[in-house]
């Protein structure tokens, strides 16, 4: 038996034995990646600039374009670099590091979807109370507590798992280094600790999930109550965009922590993190921004913009 003190690295397994699907996993996953960052510094740009963005439902977008580029900057850019230089070696600092850095913004990104919930619920069902109930300080303290929650129940998660003696081989079947990978290479029923953590961390996640859903609940009874059809479609337009991302990032999170062993396999372990890891961050931009016309001004100006200093700096440059 090796406790965890003396593993040096976590060998990731490729993606693929054949050279050409390795390379065909970095081209896709590099152009998710970059257009991913590009989308989302877009909306960072432009929600901080444009003083017509300055609202509580642009500030929880900007917060959450923060974290999706955490997001897809912490898992793909080893799991590119191992399928382009065809190298295996992922020390243990860094997976450490890179499980508490995933844990910490996919974490934070869940709790600031609750909270878009509950701006989208006291806009269009209290209407009256949005200025007081989501003043300034209000968001600031709001999005401050998605961050700590989610940095603090990091930590726990990634000391609880890396504390547990590992044995036997340490190579990770996966994108990256996650609990329940890491948990089949203990070697102690110390794992059992993690697991009841994941659990208490579920029936939290469980919490927000009935919390979302009861919100969306009251908005479509006051949707449907809405007379004119421009209303109808602009409180639809709002929350859609939000209710998407939920349901797409939520369900395969839970599955992907919460499965049970005797259906995982390699192939289903690789899907499910695509689709929480990967896909969100990546479609998330694209969501949000899509028939939302406040939004794509002001990117179209940030674009604009950014062009202008480009035909500068050439302008000096030449």
């Amino acid at each position: 038996m090796s406790n965890s003190s003396s593993i040096t690295q976590f060998p990731l397994l490729p993606f693929a034995d054949a050279r050409e699907l390795q390379l065909w996993h970095f081209w896709l996953f590099l152009s998710i990646s970059l257009a991913a960052l590009m989308d989302s510094g877009l909306i960072i740009t432009s929600t901080a600039c444009d003083q017509h963005l300055h609202t509580p439902r642009y500030f929880f977008l900007l917060n959450l374009s923060l974290l999706d580029l955490g997001c897809i900057s912490t898992p793909d850019p080893k799991s590119m670099a191992n399928s382009l230089w065809v190298t295996r070696a992922f020390s243990y600092t860094g997976g450490v590091a890179q499980l508490f850095v995933f844990l910490f913004v996919i974490s934070a990104e869940y709790f600031l979807l609750t909270i878009m919930s509950w701006d989208h619920y006291v806009a269009i069902c209290k209407p009256l109370h949005y200025g007081a109930r989501l003043g300034s300080s209000a968001c600031v303290h709001m999005a401050a507590a998605a961050w700590g929650t989610g940095f603090l129940s990091a930590l726990l998660h990634t000391a609880n798992t890396f504390s547990l003696p590992l044995c036997g081989s340490n190579a990770v079947e996966q994108l990256f280094c996650e609990i329940p990978h890491i948990l089949k290479l203990s070697c102690s029923h110390s794992y059992l600790r993690e697991v009841g953590l994941l659990l208490l961390r579920f029936c939290l996640a469980l919490g927000c999930f009935v919390f979302i859903v009861g919100c969306y609940v009251q908005i479509f009874m006051a949707v449907l109550r809405i007379p004119s059809e421009q209303g109808c479609h602009k409180a639809f337009s709002t929350c859609l965009p939000h209710l998407a991302v939920v349901s797409v990032f939520i369900p395969t999170a839970v599955f992907a922590y919460m499965k049970p062993p005797c259906i995982s396999s390699p192939s289903l372990d690789l899907v499910v993190s695509v689709l929480y890891s990967v896909v969100p961050p990546a479609v998330n931009p694209l969501i949000y921004s899509l028939r939302n016309q406040e939004l794509m001004d002001a990117i179209a100006k940030q674009k604009t913009i950014w062009s202008d200093i480009s035909k500068i700096m050439a302008t000096l440059q030449g």
